[in-house]
């Protein structure tokens, strides 16, 4: 990997400077920053012993944080290119992106039946702000199950003139991840009657635990620009007044190796 390269992003060391880090690659953050009196930076750098370099680590508090400062049902942690990103970092419809990362879910994470989404693709709304972006295309996510199992998920998510029907393209007992490195290589070409590819392989054993080749998948939505990656967390915890807070807890994921090509 060439760190100076468009789509770039590794951890350098310099905590101080993360956010001028990732902004100077061409990503952007979105973190609950404000949420904290005095203000409190959520995506740190930290060294990590398995991999044997800086990592970023991307903190969350249940109690605390928002959604961009709007009090809602979630709460989101991330970092995404966007329309200003250089164009090699999104794609336009027919266009494929090659990415790649590092990432490491905490032991004992917690998850509801709700989402907490750890990667997402996602269209970028256009001038006139009414294109089909409201839900993501494809989604990693954290979950339990109504019978109480923790699974991981990678969903294909349809437009919403059919309803955002979600297509469950993998699923993972979560259990077997959680503390481990897990290295990705995800290849999406993004149109209507695009193809998918996923390859996820957790370091510690060196196996391969989902592995999809070119299958079909919706990816776009009308009237967008153009579709994007996210990284980090963006939970659900429940409607005020109704919230299940208690089924969840702070959290800290770790990632690392961020590289995104344009192929």
């Amino acid at each position: 990997m060439n760190p100076t390269a468009e789509g770039t992003l590794v951890a350098n060391g310099d905590d101080e400077g993360t956010y001028s880090l990732i902004t100077g690659k061409g990503y952007a953050y979105e973190s609950p920053d404000d949420d904290h009196s005095p203000p409190l930076r959520h995506i740190r750098q930290l060294y990590d012993f398995v991999l044997g370099k800086y990592v970023f680590a991307f903190d969350l508090h249940i109690d605390i944080d928002t959604d961009k400062g709007v009090d809602s049902d979630r709460q989101r942690n991330e970092i995404k290119t966007y329309s200003g990103s250089p164009a090699s970092m999104v794609a336009a419809e027919g266009e494929t992106l090659k990415m790649q990362w590092l990432f490491r879910l905490p032991e004992g994470m917690l998850t509801t039946t709700s989402f907490s989404h750890v990667h997402q693709l996602k269209g970028i709304d256009n001038d006139s702000g009414d294109a089909d972006i409201l839900q993501p295309l494809i989604t990693f996510t954290a979950r339990s199950t109504s019978g109480g199992e923790q699974k991981f998920q990678v969903q294909n998510v349809l437009p919403s003139l059919e309803g955002s029907t979600i297509v469950r393209l993998a699923e993972y007992d979560l259990s077997e991840l959680l503390g481990e490195w897990l290295a990705v290589t995800e290849i999406a070409t993004f149109s209507d009657s695009g193809t998918y590819s996923l390859e996820i392989t957790r370091l510690s054993d060196n196996n391969t635990i989902i592995s999809l080749d070119s299958i079909p998948a919706r990816l776009w939505r009308s009237k967008t620009p153009g579709v994007r990656p996210k990284w980090g967390l963006y939970r659900s915890f429940g409607p005020s007044g109704n919230r299940f807070t208690s089924g969840l807890r702070d959290e800290t994921l770790l990632f690392a190796d961020f590289s995104i090509t344009k192929l």
